[in-house]
Formats: C-alpha cells, structure tokens, sequence
C-alpha cells in the first residue's frame, strides 16, 4: 500500500488507518479474533492504527497493545486519544494537565508501549485553556512519551487559536486533526480542510462510511438494523427524522453511482473522502474479518471527475445531511445561559 505523509511532519502513514473503536465490548467481543484482524490489516500494507482510551473503557486499548507485541509495534505509527470520561470523578475526564499526565500513564500500559506516535485530544474541553492543554503535551513529547500531538473534531477557529498559542507561548503544536468526513457529512469542506492546510496540518477523516450508513445496510428496502450503533444511538438512525428520510435518499442514489463506476458502496465512499487533496487517511473501523477484506481495496481507487461530479449533485460541497454527523456541538448551542443576556431581575 502506498503511503502519505502526515502534514509536514515528514511521517509516511498508510492512506487506510485502522480504527481500533469496534475490537472489544462496543463490537467484537472475540479478543483473539479482533488480534487476527489487526494482523491481517498489517499485512495488506496498513501501517496506521487508531484507538482511544474510551473506546471499550480500556479494552480496545489492550486489544492493539496485545496485537502489537513481538515486534510488530516498530513498524505502526500508533495512535490514541483521550478526552471521554474514564471514570466517575469529576478530575477523570477533559483536558487538563492532571488528567492528560494521569491517562497517558494508562494509555501506555494498556499499550504495551514506551511511546504513543500520535496523542490526540479527543474533543475541545471549553472548561480548559488551551495554553494548559498543549503545555502538558508538549512536556509529554519532551519525556519521549509522545512522538506528535493532534485534535480531534476541533472547529476551525479553535485549530487557529492552538497554532497561535503554540506558535506565542514556544509549544508543540497540533500535526493533525481527525474530523468526521463522509459523502454524507461534508462540512469539512467549507472551513476546517482549507485552515489544516494553510497550517501544513494533516487530516484523519473518522466515521468515511458515515457510522454504517455508507456500508450498504441501511436501504429503503430493508428491514432497519436493530443491533450495533443502531441499538447504541437509535435517534441517529429513526427514520421518522426528516434527515434520515434525507440520507435514504442520498444513499439510494450514491449507489446506483458506485454501481455505474462498477464499485461497492464503501469503496465509493472511501475513495471519496481519500480524493480531498487535505485528507491523509480515513479511518476504517471493521468488526469483522469480512468487514475488513471489504475495505482494504479502496486505497488504490481513483474516482474521475465524471463520478465526483454526480456525487456532488446528491451532497453539495459543504452539506451535511444530519447535523448529530458533526461529533461535537459548541456549548453555546447547547446552553440558553450563554446566548441570553442576564435580566436585572436575576442580579
């Protein structure tokens, strides 16, 4: 498989990063069998493996430590994040100093390693300055416990205040941010890729088969699925949601296109997400064997201009057809006492 170079960091990575999410007790419960699929990607020329501490409360973590050993680990740029809480403590989550020194030391023991290639900050933590943030990571890079830092679904002004902030204050900075992207979910497209790029900042794509939407189960015609994330997150996928109706629409048609381009709907997809001239990898997250050998394929795929311009006619550049595809809402949104100005009767 041939490789990509994470920004500038001169870091050669697969374009297919392997997404540790579903190995383990969020999907596939067969240990040995989550090790053989990490060994088989391996084999096809994978090189970049993703997880996070959160992803099976430890255990995905374990999985790959475990997939690693006996001399496969020199040869994976190996990723994880933190951020989700990992606990019940109020000091067990987020993005602070405390936590960051805390969880790495957890992360690497999980991992059954000396060093983390790529720490990433799982999601913004509007509680904590950015300048605390990126002091702890740029100390873990100086301990030699950490090679690079990213970001993961950081908004396009948060990934500029970090470069200042690095740049300002003589920090490590951001190399990469992981953010979703999919032929349904492009928003990526409007802001967040251009800034990445005018930074030399590299991008991840999590979720190209936008959460199994892209995998080709979710039809008009078809029974919904009642098990895996449809059981975990049910509002994402009711179709009594006027976005849903929208996304079985969009998918009917973005596969009567992959099967005019003689192509399987995920390897459509795929090859979607690796086009952008910002993209590094995407991230596939496989439960099974069979998941796997389905996707590995998609790397050597190039879609010509014909193809892409039928995909935009479904999803315009920009357009995300579900706004809950986007992984993080700014509080602001979330919370009325932020866009409401107090009344004098309440002071």
């Amino acid at each position: 498989m041939i490789t990509r170079v994470l920004g500038r960091t001169g870091l050669q990575v697969s374009p297919l990063c392997l997404g540790a999410m579903m190995l383990g007790s969020w999907g596939n419960r067969d240990q040995e069998d989550c090790v053989r699929i990490v060994h088989a990607a391996l084999d096809a020329g994978v090189n970049f493996v993703d997880t996070a501490d959160v992803y099976s409360v430890g255990e995905s973590e374990e999985i790959v430590g475990k997939a690693l050993a006996g001399g496969r680990r020199d040869r994976v740029v190996l990723a994880t994040k933190f951020h989700a809480p990992m606990g019940e403590g109020p000091n067990m989550a987020g993005n602070s100093r405390r936590w960051i020194f805390q969880e790495v030391e957890a992360s690497l023991r999980r991992l059954g390693t000396d060093w983390i290639d790529l720490y990433q900050v799982h999601r913004p933590d509007p509680s904590c300055d950015l300048y605390e943030t990126l002091g702890a990571l740029s100390d873990l890079v100086h301990q030699g416990k950490v090679r690079y830092l990213g970001c993961s679904t950081f908004p396009p002004d948060m990934i500029v205040e970090s470069q200042w902030v690095s740049d300002r204050r003589g920090l490590e900075r951001f190399v990469c941010e992981q953010p979703p992207y999919s032929l349904l979910a492009r928003a990526i497209e409007a802001r967040l890729a251009p800034t990445c790029e005018r930074f030399g900042m590299g991008v991840i794509a999590w979720s190209p088969l936008n959460g199994g939407w892209l995998g080709g189960r979710h039809r008009r015609d078809q029974q919904p699925v009642d098990h895996g994330r449809a059981a975990r997150i049910p509002h994402r996928f009711d179709r009594s949601r006027v976005e849903v109706q929208r996304k079985l629409d969009a998918v009917e048609e973005l596969t009567s296109i992959a099967e005019d381009a003689g192509l399987t709907l995920p390897h459509l997809a795929l090859a979607f997400v690796l086009a952008h001239p910002a993209v590094t990898s995407a991230i596939i997250g496989p439960r099974t064997m069979e998941q796997l050998d389905g996707l590995l394929g998609a790397a050597e795929v190039n879609l010509e201009s014909e193809v892409l311009d039928r995909i935009d006619a479904v999803v315009p550049p920009g357009v995300t057809l579900d706004p809950d595809d986007l992984g993080w809402t700014p509080p602001a949104l979330t919370d009325p006492s932020l866009r409401r100005r107090r009344s004098a009767e309440a002071r």
